[in-house]
């Protein structure tokens, strides 16, 4: 049986129970139990709609408690309180038909519900995905992120089989259409406004995560960051002055801030050096030329000079 008879099954079924509204509960489930079957083997007999066939949900209604002799007591035990609530449930459903109408020519369709419907598939694999996903969550106790797939112990197989299984097992349950019965109906229901909200914090959770990541990758500190004086050498191991550094475009290469610490105090002071280093007086090697800080009396462990070649070019 196609979908659309389902519905047509589904939305009969619903208007009898309504139209029941007055009589106990477990009468009126009682007289239903063998609705949906009823219904069924009218349509398949073909002739027209369940409306044509049978009359609305509410005539047929009336029939089932005149056949059953409980006319007098619906009338008796329909409570006042059930009959606003009955109301309300008529004027909920009537705004929902209006909109489904209005709606409708904006999708294209005559009615909003009618497109709805082409959307069913997609929805049954979502939500198959989704089963899959809160399932892993639930189970997986690695303590790492899970990731786009339900992966349980960090399987990519186990990830891949158990999302076949819940996408098809999903597609299954929806090409059977809705339960007849109202408990399964309503768990079917809750279970699907359940796997919307762990859909949306599962979005908002990976959003988040995105974000975090995009920031320590701006936030990047390489191994030059702490960087705050250049000290430049010639040849002979003595300290350049004034140097300039660029890159190979041509660009200047900044390093530190323009000052010095004073060993003393420890305050800051800008520097007047036009360029490398900053701070002279706090090169880490001695030149040959003794041109560093003469404080510093340890050996160097600097560049040191090359030997000057022979005359007769023998070492």
């Amino acid at each position: 049986m196609n979908v659309t008879a389902q519905d047509e099954i589904f939305n009969y079924v619903e208007g009898v129970r309504q139209a029941l509204g007055g009589l106990p509960a477990a009468t009126r489930e009682e007289l239903l139990e063998d609705l949906p079957e009823h219904l069924a083997e009218v349509l398949a007999e073909g002739g027209g709609t369940l409306v044509g066939r049978l009359g609305s949900p509410s005539t047929y209604a009336a029939e089932l408690i005149a056949s059953a002799g409980l006319a007098d007591a619906a009338a008796d035990e329909r409570p006042a309180r059930g009959a606003r609530l009955g109301q309300l449930r008529a004027q909920a459903r009537d705004a929902m038909r209006r909109a489904d109408v209005r709606f409708g020519p904006l999708l294209g369709y005559a009615k909003a519900s009618e497109f709805l419907v082409l959307l069913r598939p997609a929805w049954w694999v979502l939500r198959g995905y989704l089963v899959a996903m809160a399932f892993a969550y639930v189970v997986d106790d690695n303590g790492g992120p899970i990731g786009l797939l339900p992966r349980i112990g960090n399987n990519e197989l186990v990830a891949l089989l158990l999302l076949a299984a819940a996408v098809l097992g999903s597609i299954w349950l929806g090409r059977r259409g809705e339960p007849a019965q109202r408990m399964p109906r309503l768990l079917l229901r809750g279970g699907g406004v359940a796997l919307a909200i762990f859909a949306f914090a599962g979005f908002l959770e990976t959003d988040g995560q995105a974000r975090d990541g995009a920031y320590l990758e701006m936030s990047y500190v390489s191994e030059y960051s702490d960087v705050r004086d250049v000290f430049v050498y010639d040849s002979r191991g003595n300290l350049v002055q004034g140097a300039q550094l660029y890159d190979q475009y041509g660009n200047p290469m900044r390093f530190g801030d323009p000052g010095c610490y004073e060993e003393g105090t420890g305050n800051w002071v800008a520097s007047r050096q036009l360029g490398y280093p900053y701070c002279p007086e706090q090169a880490p090697f001695r030149s040959s030329a003794g041109n560093s800080d003469p404080r510093r009396a340890e050996p160097s462990e600097g560049p040191a000079e090359p030997a000057a070649p022979s005359p007769s070019g023998l070492p």
